[in-house]
Formats: structure tokens, C-alpha cells, sequence
């Protein structure tokens, strides 16, 4: 089964049986459940959707069955065509929607899509509000709209100009700091729609750039993860010497990686790190990132005299956590950057405005900035699941191994996560694939694979 109901939506592969995969069928019954859903306990009321997708082979597909689907039930959509996550998240927003729906998996391969739903503050819907959407889903109870009471259809083209008015709004980009760096980058777009927003963004920033794989087309040039693995096209162009810096986002441009002038990874974990301690730098204030996440940012956030918080796994879960303790910046490990004063979630397109302000300001290579911070290494291995797996008991399990070390410290608000003075692991079952992630962190890769590797054995020996 690749059909995954979870806090980060509705997400499968494209094609099959009906309850097992991403088929017209089982986009109607989702769409239909959240509609539903949205009436009965959305604090909207324009009766408005906003819909957006990424450049996916199967969006087109999607996304009719969806507007239809909405349609149906009685709202009004308004389409906007190829959007990032982000750009979505605020159309919703600004247009005083009730909510939104995007239609995206964001880094899965290209045989995947999703359905990622949004409250009326363009926000992801909390766990609590996902289970009702399942619940009104499992019960099929539904009911349409007669012909007088059918949504109209719209589109508007006009929120990537106004995503981008809005990043270049904020208080902490300087826009002229970046324009007199004479920047030039080279960027990976993965051929979705990172492609149609990103120039905009730079040329409005007065950045100088090349854009590799940069055709809207949905047909990923490489797997779309941005990980070190995956990027050996963008990192040997960086190792020309043309360039000062490397960006590279998912195919929905909600997670952000960079690459030093000198061909190198800037590491992932360490976009938030970087943004963050900007940010921190200039205004006084917390954080949170999740429990997979580098210790980098809890070091940063207490140099600056702030209070670090760790959630689960999960942009709302994050999100949730950062409003509890008034944490000004945010996210997650995996190149996720929340900053509220724009926006609560993830947006690759704040995080090069302020991570290019930065490095304006310091008038440092990117290398060198990466040297200015704590210098961990983390190892991200992955099981892949089958029926049989009981996911419980392997839980159990680690905890029982670690129960009696008095250097262990056992979180299990998400999965397991050990901890110990000098590093840290983290098993748990993915949102978003089927799949056991074994996260771990030490001083040396070694190290951080060592302890995972540990974990992943106990799996193993399990199935």
C-alpha cells in the first residue's frame, strides 16, 4: 500500500487500486471529506479554496479532479495555477480563503502526489483536524451542492509577484545590501516550479544567476531529495569557480540546501542553522526545530541569549511549538525555514533572501560562514517497510535497550529519540513514505553512523 494518510496530508502513488494509491477515486473521497470539513468547522467564510501544484506529470490530473470536486460540493475555487508550497500557503491568505489544497509531494520521486491541506490562515491542519477530515472521509456520509448552488471557477496568476513583494518587505532582507554584493549564483530548480519563481526572486534581489534543470515540466532531472547524493550535477558546476553561492530546492520550493563557492555542500541542517543565527543577531528571541534536527541551532540560539525548543516531527508540529514559546524563527533540519513575520511555514524563497542578506553584510565566502558555526555530523539512514513490520514493538524495543544507561535521555513524543552528552539518535516512522527514518548525530560521521547503524540492526533482526 502507498496510499499515507498522515499530518502532512494525503499522499500516494499515482495510478492502481482504489484505497491503495493516489486514483481519482480516493482525490475525490479526500477532497470531498476536507470540504466538508471546512464547512462544518473552518472559521472561514468567503467560500472560497485556493488551489496551486507543482509541476508534477500528474497535477493536471489532480488538480481537475480537485476543482471539480470542490466545485461540487458548493465552493468557489480560485486556481493558481503553478505555485511553490509557500506561495500557496499565502494565496490563502491574502485572498481571504477559507482554505487551500496543494497538490504536491513535495521531494518524493516523480510517480507521487499529495494533497496538502491548509486552514484559513494558510497554515497545515493540526493532527487533532487531519483525524476528523479521516474520519468524515472512512464514513463516505456526503452531500453536494444542487445545480443553483455549484462553486465558480477562477484563476489568478498574481501571487508569485506578490509572494515575492512580500519577502522583499521584510525587515531583515536588504535588498540593496545584496544588489551591491553582485552576487552570482547557479541554481537547481528540478524542472518544477522553483524554475518560475526563483528568477523572479533574484532578479528582483539584482542576483546575477544560471538555472540548471529549470523547465517546469515535472520530469525530475535527478531524485528530487536535495541531498548531498543527489546533486552531483549542481555541485561540479559549482566547482567551475563562476559562482559565489549554490541553491538547490524540493520541486514545491519549501526546502532550501546550499553549496559553498568551492563545490562543497553547506550541509542542509544548516540552512536553518545560518538563517536563524541572522536572524537572532538582529533580534533578540527563541527557537524550535524538530527532534531530527542539528544540535547546531540550540547552540546558536543560546550564544544569542535565546531559549531553543524541540518538536515533533512535522511542519505543524513545529509550527504549533513556535507559538507556544513566541519563537521568531523556525523549522526543520532537512532545509525548512519558518519565519513568521512573513509567514507560519516553510518558504525556501525567505530563506535565500535572508541567508543572501547575510552573506552580504558579513562580506564572507559562504565556506567561511559555515566555519562560524558548530560543526556536527549527521547520518540519515533509512528502512524500508513491509507489511509484517510492527513499528510498536521495534519502538519498545529501543527503549528497553537504553532504559537502564543513566547517560541515555529517552523522548518518545515522536518515535524514540536517544540522547547522550555527545550525540544523539532518532528512529521513527515517516510521514510521508513507507519507510523507519534512523536520524543520528555525533562529532564525527563515523561516529553518527555507528549509533544509527546500531538501531537499524535492532529493525532488522525484528522483521
Amino acid at each position: 500500500m502507498t496510499l499515507i494518510k498522515s499530518i502532512s496530508g494525503i499522499r500516494g502513488t499515482i495510478g492502481g487500486s482504489t484505497g491503495d494509491t493516489l486514483n481519482p477515486l480516493d482525490i475525490v473521497k479526500f477532497t470531498t471529506a476536507y470540504a466538508q470539513f471546512i464547512r462544518r468547522n473552518g472559521k472561514g467564510s468567503s467560500n472560497k479554496i485556493v488551489v496551486g501544484r507543482d509541476a508534477r506529470i500528474s497535477g493536471e490530473m489532480v488538480k481537475n479532479v480537485v476543482c471539480g470536486t470542490l466545485m461540487g460540493v458548493g465552493y468557489d475555487v480560485i486556481n493558481i495555477g503553478l505555485a511553490t508550497t509557500p506561495t500557496t500557503e499565502l494565496a490563502v491568505r491574502m485572498s481571504g480563503a477559507d482554505g487551500g489544497i496543494i497538490i504536491t509531494a513535495s521531494h518524493n520521486p516523480r510517480q507521487w502526489n499529495a494533497l496538502k491541506l491548509l486552514n484559513s490562515e494558510g497554515e497545515f491542519l493540526t493532527a487533532a483536524d487531519g483525524a476528523v477530515v479521516l474520519d468524515i472521509a472512512e464514513k463516505e456520509n456526503f452531500e453536494y451542492a444542487d445545480v443553483d448552488h455549484l462553486g465558480h471557477y477562477m484563476e489568478d496568476n498574481t501571487f508569485d509577484a506578490r509572494h515575492i513583494e512580500d519577502v522583499l518587505r521584510l525587515k531583515l532582507v536588504d535588498t540593496e545590501a545584496v544588489k551591491n554584493a553582485h552576487f552570482k549564483v547557479c541554481v537547481d530548480t528540478i524542472n518544477s516550479v522553483g524554475g518560475i519563481i526563483l528568477p523572479q526572486l533574484l532578479k528582483a534581489l539584482g542576483v546575477e544567476y544560471k538555472i540548471l534543470n529549470g523547465e517546469a515540466n515535472g520530469d525530475f532531472a535527478h531524485n528530487p531529495e536535495p541531498l548531498e547524493k543527489n546533486l552531483q550535477g549542481i555541485m561540479d558546476e559549482m566547482k567551475t569557480g563562476a559562482y559565489d553561492l549554490g541553491i538547490v530546492v524540493d520541486p514545491d520550493v519549501d526546502r532550501l540546501a546550499f553549496i559553498c563557492e568551492n563545490g562543497k555542500m553547506f550541509g542542509e541542517e544548516y540552512t536553518l542553522v545560518s538563517v536563524a543565527d541572522y536572524v537572532l543577531s538582529n533580534t533578540k528571541g527563541n527557537t524550535v526545530s524538530n527532534l531530527s534536527s542539528t544540535r547546531a541551532l540550540r547552540d546558536v540560539t543560546e550564544k544569542h541569549g535565546g531559549k531553543y525548543t524541540a518538536a515533533a516531527v512535522g511542519e505543524v508540529n513545529v509550527t504549533t511549538k513556535m507559538k507556544e514559546v513566541n519563537a521568531i524563527i523556525g523549522g526543520e533540519g532537512n532545509g525548512g525555514v519558518i519565519y513568521p513575520e512573513s509567514h507560519y511555514g516553510r518558504d525556501a524563497l525567505v530563506g535565500i533572501a535572508l541567508f543572501l542578506t547575510s552573506l552580504a553584510k558579513k562580506g564572507c565566502k559562504v565556506s567561511e560562514l559555515r566555519a562560524t558555526f558548530p560543526d556536527y555530523q549527521i547520518a540519515k539512514n533509512r528502512i524500508d517497510l513491509t507489511p509484517e513490520t510492527d513499528v510498536d514493538a521495534i519502538l519498545v524495543k529501543v527503549k528497553e535497550m537504553f532504559a537502564a544507561d543513566p547517560t541515555a535521555q529517552v523522548n518518545d513524543i515522536d518515535g524514540v529519540k536517544i540522547d547522550f552528552p555527545d550525540k544523539w539518535v532518532h528512529l521513527r516512522k515517516s510521514n510521508t513514505e513507507p519507510i523507519i527514518r534512523v536520524y543520528s548525530e555525533a562529532n564525527t560521521m563515523e561516529e553518527a553512523d555507528a549509533i544509527g547503524k546500531k538501531l537499524m540492526q535492532v529493525v532488522y533482526d525484528m522483521q
